[in-house]
């Protein structure tokens, strides 16, 4: 199967580009940004050696649709999504925080409370919850934001105001932004019979000062979900929840001696397995969004993408 990993393309008005885990970020003239949403699958801070068809345009795909059902709410970056791939928006610089919301005790949470933590990011978490009990309202537990290849790290409300990362005026506006598009998610996440577990948001502040929502919003590689059929049910009696992540992925390294750590070495993905996971990726496209996934055209995927993305900057 034909995947995009890594891209090298020179648009017009190009200033200079960014390459992160999974996206590739290029600066144009007139402060707009074209984002390209590539194949490769990140897991443990690692870039695994083979890409995942579909993926891109499937991490693409929900993040815009999602960006539209929440424009009402928080102002955001997108301009247009010329390819399946690709987003176009405004450039603006990004804060330095990642604001993550929690209405569930899941995952870091999870694992800092059974080491006997009662506080994350210098918020309180109530005795006597089990993992993957709902927290009484969900709490924001924001995380600085790594270099490449370093892991973020969790920050209280006070530590990010005290070491001047962000202004307490903008601090107040990303708590409020971040609950409203919780709010919203969990609302879009009931309504296809999900639960959302936690999340994050990242956002940034444009030249003439507006508070911006960047990046990517409620897709498997940024929030975690569960099936709402069954979920107290399987509480009750102590079992797993059935979630719709790419924990999945981390699990299978798990088992495969595979977690990130110096001197281990990622295991080898056969084709049959990649494949798997490409159609567990197009599931949960379909279950988050409630919209059937059409494939896009891959024979060419670099030439598509250049393509559709000089087009759309004629116009």
């Amino acid at each position: 199967m034909n995947t995009i990993t890594d891209t090298n393309f020179n648009f017009p008005g190009q200033k200079n580009v960014y390459k992160g885990k999974v996206r590739e970020v290029y600066t144009l003239e007139n402060d707009l940004l074209v984002m390209i949403a590539t194949d490769r699958l990140s897991a443990f801070d690692v870039v695994m050696p083979k890409g995942i068809p579909y993926k891109g345009q499937i991490l693409n795909q929900i993040a815009t649709k999602m960006m539209r059902d929440t424009e009402d709410l928080v102002p955001n970056w997108l301009i247009a999504t010329p390819d399946p791939n690709v987003a176009v928006g405004k450039r603006c610089e990004p804060f330095k925080v990642e604001m993550v919301i929690r209405g569930y005790m899941s995952g870091h949470a999870a694992r800092e409370y059974k080491a006997g933590k009662r506080m994350l990011c210098g918020v309180p978490m109530p005795e006597g919850m089990k993992e993957n009990d709902a927290f009484p309202t969900p709490i924001i537990t924001p995380a600085t934001k790594a270099e490449m290849g370093a892991h973020d790290e969790d920050i209280s409300r006070e530590d990010i105001l005290k070491r001047g990362i962000v202004s307490e005026q903008d601090y107040l506006v990303l708590e409020d932004y971040t609950r409203k598009l919780f709010k919203r998610g969990s609302e879009i996440a009931t309504d296809r019979g999900l639960i959302l577990v936690d999340t994050k948001y990242e956002f940034g502040k444009t030249a003439d000062g507006e508070i911006i929502l960047i990046d990517e919003i409620h897709t498997p590689d940024s929030s975690r979900y569960f099936y709402a059929d069954g979920y107290q049910e399987r509480q009750d009696a102590g079992e797993a929840q059935k979630q719709l992540s790419k924990e999945f992925v981390r699990q299978w390294l798990i088992s495969n001696n595979f977690q990130g750590l110096e001197g281990q070495t990622v295991p080898e993905m056969s084709d049959d397995y990649i494949a798997t996971v490409s159609d567990r990726y197009i599931e949960l496209y379909e279950n988050i969004t409630g919209d059937a996934f059409a494939k896009a055209d891959v024979s060419n995927i670099q030439q598509r993408i250049e393509e559709n993305v000089v087009n759309y900057l004629k116009q």
